[in-house]
């Protein structure tokens, strides 16, 4: 039905994407899971530039709410305004509870807001529900993938 899909991971912390790839790692059908390590990492993957010329536009993205470098609510933002991206699910994922993170990350167009649980079977058990719903149960329109004509 599909050809390859594919995830970006949007995190810093080695220890989750270690995790992430793990929860990931037997979805049927299978994903190709990319990771950026920061927000600059990931504009630029998201508009092929540099090294990731050839990267794919990813049907997924979980992006950690606490990144360094270029700040993850700047990269919602740059990614829910900008045409070619915005309608590529963004499920930020996140240790914080706070009502004002949780307003925020909606006020920003993010597509849902998950907190990391504490325990492991916790933590595969919300990534792999959120990669099924996003890729398997959600309709998402024809042209979200479509190739944007980058920079």
């Amino acid at each position: 039905m599909f050809g390859t899909r594919h995830i970006l991971i949007v995190e810093d912390n080695p220890g989750d994407i270690r995790l992430m790839r793990e929860a990931l790692r037997d979805l049927q059908p299978p994903v190709t899971i990319h990771v950026a390590g920061d927000g600059d990492e990931a504009l630029q993957f998201l508009r092929k530039q540099g090294v990731h010329a050839d990267a794919p536009t990813p049907e997924l993205i979980f992006l950690d709410y606490n990144l360094p470098k270029a700040d993850s609510r700047g990269l919602l933002r740059e990614i829910k305004q900008d045409e070619y991206l915005r309608l590529i699910p963004v499920a930020v994922l996140t240790t914080s509870d706070a009502d004002k993170d949780i307003h925020d990350a909606y006020e920003l167009h993010a597509n849902c807001y998950l907190r990391k649980p504490v325990d492991l079977d916790g933590f595969f058990s919300i990534i792999r529900s959120a990669a099924h719903f996003w890729l398997e149960v959600a309709s998402n329109p024809s042209d979200f993938v479509t190739e944007a004509p980058y920079y």
